[in-house]
């Protein structure tokens, strides 16, 4: 079993910046890949960016340019560094977690993007 727990989110201006952060705990040996999602309201999930075990990162090529997803050095916790904010970012960020039989999945954390 992997647990996962994403924190970070708010609310924030269109413009800023916010740092999510996905924290793994239990069996995290068996995890591949960290990926996050978002959820804009009344859409579908959408993948935002990904990082594998050996570091390696994707993107949606929508999303590029103002989305970055890193690790530190213990490797339970991914981060998403979100820039210069746009309303279209508001939505839950899910983080999820991929291994040989599936996925975990944190609960989320809101984005909220004011004009």
């Amino acid at each position: 079993q992997v647990q996962l727990v994403e924190s970070g989110g708010g609310l924030v201006q269109a413009g800023g910046s916010l740092r999510l952060s996905c924290t793994a705990s239990g069996n995290i040996d068996i995890i591949d890949t960290v990926g996050w999602h978002r959820q804009p309201p009344g859409k579908q999930r959408e993948l935002v960016a990904f990082i594998t075990r050996d570091g390696r990162t994707q993107y949606a090529d929508s999303l590029k340019g103002r989305f970055t997803i890193s690790r530190d050095d213990t490797k339970t916790t991914v981060y998403l560094q979100i820039n210069n904010l746009e309303r279209d970012d508001t939505g839950v960020y899910y983080c999820n977690a991929g291994f040989t039989r599936g996925y975990y999945w944190g609960q989320g954390t809101q984005v909220t993007v004011s004009s």
